[in-house]
């Protein structure tokens, strides 16, 4: 599952706690005996957004004498309970389906059959239609079990520990089509509807059960002599074929990489309307967003899509076919898709692609240990297990497994993947399995970095100097844990032991980089070693093909970073090389990078050495970042467009104003100039907000496209004009219902931002129309509502938000509500004085900036 990007506090007041009240210990329950079997057999209402049928579960109990059964069952009415033909005596609390078995269970496999119905579920299964506002919305529903969703529409033992066989038979109204898990066994026409029926011969957990419904069109692929369908709401036929065309060759990659021949009969992909997550791998039937779906020119910016198609097929081994006992190993499966999408990535456009895209899964994570919370990946303490899907879970999950992969080498990481997955195949692990299965396939023992990076919350937060001593010939390397700190019996906590390999690199004449290796051990807060080298080096690589997740700060000589910048050839490094240098500051790395920006290989290093070059507030840094804007990669031009926005002249301004009138190929980089023209026209460029102003209007009038990204990107841009009345009053233009739904949810969140300067009349109105939006059902509406609402400063957005939290029945948002609460809080604390103290503070740099760049300058002449 891909979601929407959304007591062990090891670090004090530095991190916030990732247990919030009422978090408590979870276990999986006991278990009355082995579930064998379930079988749905439904009917849909869906005028009337209700459903009713029979759910039948087979089960084989472990022991006997068994009497009672309690099955998970919410906001369901139960109508009767049976097992074989006679009615069994039932109590039901609307959580609870507690049955009294009227003859004590044996050794035999026994039925319970529940008749039962739902009456407009709020979570489980969704009705999705045509509304006065969006009368083009298609006639859809589709199920939704992860992480405990099933119970909401049908009953169950609902925990990923339970692994059984499935069918669905359910009728629907022609001409829908129903698709689920397994092979479709038949269907019946029964004049106005149509009885489907799909077999699941694989056992699997009750949360991977799916259905979909709509008037689909099916395109068909084909890997080897398995099924591969596509479905899509008609006239998304093509949008198909561009953004799930690659699956046939990603099954076959993964099949290879794991170690174990794809598993089920067929794989089907269905792009559904409103799904409240990116994608959810139910077993043989994943189920994605429809917002996914590409055209032509969102292909120039095609990461996402690609990368989710990849995640959730990965997901039919390591969850579907492995599946997790307890949700506090969710890392295991959702850490192993993340990962799925790196080896992808390296597979499909090279080794530099790979090692950058885990660089991101690096940086996602450090963003939420750093201004969320701190917290290990195995936990069993929470207050629903839907809180553990976080980056934790995923991005730092994928970072482990680049772990073991960087420890091991790929030959013996693929023998540990084959070893865990062919003996797991069809079973529930725990974490504990996949360390036993990389000590038997390898023969290493891994604990030490589990107990690190698994069984507790951090990482390390190295500090490297490297310098060199010509008359010694000695290079000197001293290595500080930054995060380590003295506790109260004398010990460093938070202290990391780990082999890290290092590497000295020397380029000949024919600039061709050798390489003088060693490997060192860290565990100390500071360690310095010396090293004797025949020659000085051209530069220094501190983790060499950077396997470990850290941070790192690197204190070397300009030279000694500007070699590595342009030579190392592991493009991490290169990237930690412009950060440095960038932090150097002067004409001299303002050349370097702009040479890397012009000649790098890899369009990863120069999109980020533009951002470096933002940081150097000097004029010459928008010359040298000019030079980007012609960069064959969007990618590149996006980055450029919002590093010279952050360099606030007018040349800068002129420059990004050419890409957001005139355009660009890419929606993303088009969009980036938009909004990034927002945060330029304030403080000194505050005459230009009417013309941007103007531009937005034109936009948002004339440039509807694709997910509205470009519309939505001059939204954002509006954002930022936070004194300006005149930008609130066209935001709330696009919060009004029957506006496109991406576009709305943009203008949403863009309340919160743009409310922070605004006059208390304004602010009042704000927070009005977002009262009323958050009182609306839908997931994401109420999630763009809550950070909205957690950007402002006003005592009413803690009500509202409060009182979110209360009635939302989804567990995500709650906790963002909660969260947004305290950010509130938190701004409440800060006073108006602040906003001209940073207008006063802009002029100050402007002035500095001038200052400094007449200075450069004059140094730089002969």
């Amino acid at each position: 599952m891909i979601t929407q990007f959304f007591s062990f506090d090891d670090e004090g007041d530095r991190h916030n706690s990732f247990e919030l009240p009422g978090a408590k210990p979870h276990y999986n329950p006991d278990r009355p005996g082995q579930v064998e079997h379930i079988a749905l057999d439904l009917i849909l209402d869906i005028p009337q957004k209700s459903f009713s049928g029979t759910c039948t579960i087979t089960i084989r109990p472990i022991r006997s004498g068994i009497t009672h059964l309690t099955l998970d069952a919410v906001d369901l009415e139960i109508r009767g309970v049976k097992v074989g033909q006679f009615a069994q005596p039932f109590d039901y609390n609307g959580e609870r389906l507690a049955i009294e078995l009227l003859q004590p269970t044996g050794s035999d496999p026994f039925n319970v059959s529940i008749d039962y119905a739902a009456h407009q579920p709020q979570r489980g299964l969704y009705f999705i239609g045509p509304d006065d506002h969006y009368p083009d919305k298609p006639l859809q529903v589709w199920t939704q079990g992860e992480d405990e969703d099933s119970r909401y529409w049908f009953p169950c033992f609902d925990y990923p520990g339970q692994l059984a066989t499935s069918e669905i038979r359910v009728e629907v109204p022609q001409p829908l089509r129903a698709i689920s898990n397994g092979e479709l066994v038949g269907t019946e026409n029964l004049g106005q509807t149509t009885r489907y029926h799909w077999h699941q011969k694989q056992i699997h957990p009750t949360y991977l059960m799916t259905l979909a419904v709509g008037d689909f069109a099916e395109i068909a692929d084909q890997w080897q002599d398995i099924p591969v369908t596509y479905y899509v709401e008609k006239g998304q036929e093509a949008s198909a074929r561009l953004s799930m065309g690659k699956t046939p060759k990603m099954i076959a990659f993964l099949s290879e990489k794991y170690g174990y021949p794809y598993p089920y009969p067929k794989y089907a992909q269905v792009c559904v309307a409103d799904f409240i997550f990116g994608g959810m791998e139910n077993t043989s039937t994943t189920l994605l967003t429809d917002r996914c779906l590409l055209d032509e020119r969102a292909m120039l910016d095609n990461e996402r899509t690609e990368s989710l198609v990849v995640h959730e097929l990965a997901h039919q081994w390591f969850g579907d076919l492995v599946v997790i006992k307890h949700w506090s190993h969710a890392w295991l499966k959702e850490g192993a898709a993340s990962y799925s999408e790196v080896i992808w990535t390296e597979h499909e456009y090279g080794p530099e692609a790979g090692a950058y895209y885990l660089l991101n899964e690096a940086r996602s994570y450090l963003s939420e240990d750093s201004s969320r919370y701190r917290r290990p990946i195995v936990t069993h303490i929470y207050r629903e297990a839907i809180e553990l899907y976080d980056r934790h879970l995923y991005e730092k999950g994928a970072c482990v497994y680049h772990m073991i992969r960087g420890i091991l080498g790929d030959e013996l990481f693929n023998r540990a993947i084959h070893r865990f997955i062919n003996d797991n195949a069809h079973k529930t692990v725990e974490t504990i399995d996949l360390l036993r299965a990389i000590e038997q396939a390898t023969g290493r023992n891994l604990a030490f970095l589990f107990d690190q990076y698994v069984f507790r919350g951090g990482h390390p937060d190295f500090k490297v100097s490297y310098s060199w001593d010509n008359e010694t010939k000695l290079a000197k390397v001293t290595v500080k844990q930054t995060q380590a700190k003295t506790d109260s019996t004398g010990s460093d906590s938070q202290l990391f032991d780990l082999e890290i390999p290092i590497a000295f690199g020397s380029v000949n004449d024919q600039e061709q980089v050798s390489f003088q290796s060693l490997t060192v051990r860290l565990n100390q807060p500071e360690q310095t070693f010396y090293f004797p080298l025949t020659q000085k080096p051209d530069f220094f690589s501190f983790d060499v093909c950077n396997s470990f997740l850290k941070t790192v700060s690197l204190d070397y000589p300009v030279a000694a970073l500007k070699q590595q910048l342009k030579y190392d050839p592991d493009p991490v490094s290169r990237i930690y090389a412009a950060i440095a240098l960038a932090k150097k500051g002067g004409l001299e790395a303002i050349a370097a990078l702009q040479t890397a920006l012009t000649t790098d290989r890899f369009w990863g290093v120069r999109l980020e050495v533009a951002k470096q070059l933002s940081k150097i507030k000097l004029d010459q840094a928008v010359d040298a970042l000019s030079t980007g804007l012609g960069d064959q990669d969007a990618r590149v031009r996006r980055a450029v467009i919002e590093s010279l926005a952050k360099i606030k002249t007018l040349k800068s301004y002129e420059l990004v104003l050419a890409v957001a009138r005139d355009g660009d190929a890419s929606y993303g980089a088009e969009a980036a100039a938009l909004r990034s023209l927002g945060g330029m026209v304030t403080g000194i460029l505050k005459t230009k907000q009417e013309e941007a102003i103007a531009l937005f209007r034109s936009v948002l009038a004339t440039r509807s496209g694709w997910n509205e990204v470009v519309r939505s990107g001059a939204i954002g841009g509006l954002s930022q004009l936070k004194t300006n009345p005149e930008a609130v009053a066209l935001i709330l233009e696009y919060t009004q219902p029957g506006t496109p739904q991406a576009l709305r949810l943009a203008a949403i969140r863009a309340l919160g931002a743009v409310s922070t300067g605004q006059t208390p009349d304004q602010v009042e109105q704000i927070a009005q129309e977002l009262e009323a939006i958050a009182q609306e059902s839908f997931f994401l509406t109420q999630v763009a509502a809550s950070g909205a609402l957690g950007q402002m400063q006003t005592p009413e957005a803690i009500a509202i938000l409060t009182a979110l939290a209360d009635q939302t029945p989804d567990g995500r948002v709650r906790r963002m509500a909660e969260e947004a609460v305290k950010r509130v809080q938190k701004n409440l604390g800060s006073d108006q004085a602040l906003t001209q103290l940073r207008e006063e503070l802009e002029q100050l740099k402007k002035d500095n900036q001038d200052l400094k760049s007449r200075l450069a300058k004059l140094e730089a002449k002969p």
